[in-house]
């Protein structure tokens, strides 16, 4: 699979948030829900939500911890319906999730089941987050949503919810970058770059571009 797609845009991208029965594919675990927008040079043109049923009942931690219930994954389609029809909307695009390594093990376990991969690669905003924002509290979602006065209707651990969030954070990030730094257009290589670098030498890479 490609590293990376040099000449994307980083305002063209599909955002995205799994809920999952626990934290390894390779323990079994299994994506319960998904939440997506599309974002198309700036702005959300498309969003996709689906509960899926993973085949066997949740553990009362993650009904607390996400709100999602067996009693909501019961007559859920299963997760290679839901997978299909989601590895059919992101398509060719580049994705972002945050803390992307684990969204992006679930999305891969999925798609193997139905012998499927994506084209498109990762760039996660928690990562690039830490480079941009070292001052902030944590980089958790709901901390940077609070550090940037984002929006939010409060609701978090369901998987649209959380992709909206991401997807401002990931629009503010750009915005700073062209109008603070002056990196203008913000390619979605930029963006994994500035997330692989180290925080002592994120300032020169700024100053470089």
């Amino acid at each position: 699979m490609p590293e990376t797609k040099p000449l994307e845009p980083a305002d063209t991208v599909v955002v995205l948030d799994f809920e999952t029965t626990g934290l390894s594919p390779n323990q079994g675990d299994r994506a319960i829900e998904i939440g997506a927008v599309r974002i198309k040079q700036g702005t959300v043109t498309d969003r996709f939500q689906e509960l899926m049923n993973p085949g066997f009942r949740i553990s009362g931690f993650i009904e607390n911890y996400t709100g999602i219930t067996n009693a909501h994954l019961k007559n859920a389609p299963p997760c290679e319906e839901v997978m299909g029809r989601f590895s059919d909307f992101i398509g060719d695009d580049n994705l972002v999730a945050h803390n992307a390594s684990f969204d992006a093990r679930f999305l891969d376990a999925e798609l193997r089941r139905l012998d499927r991969s994506r084209a498109g690669v990762f760039a996660c905003s928690m990562l690039i987050a830490r480079r941009l924002y070292q001052q902030a509290p944590n980089h958790k979602l709901g901390t940077l949503v609070e550090y940037k006065n984002i929006p939010t209707d409060g609701v978090f651990h369901r998987a649209l919810a959380d992709t909206e969030m991401t997807a401002k954070l990931w629009l503010i990030m750009i915005d700073e970058l062209q109008s603070d730094h002056g990196v203008d257009p913000v390619s979605f290589a930029f963006m994994q770059k500035l997330g692989r670098t180290a925080k002592r030498a994120v300032q020169g890479l700024l100053d470089a571009q």
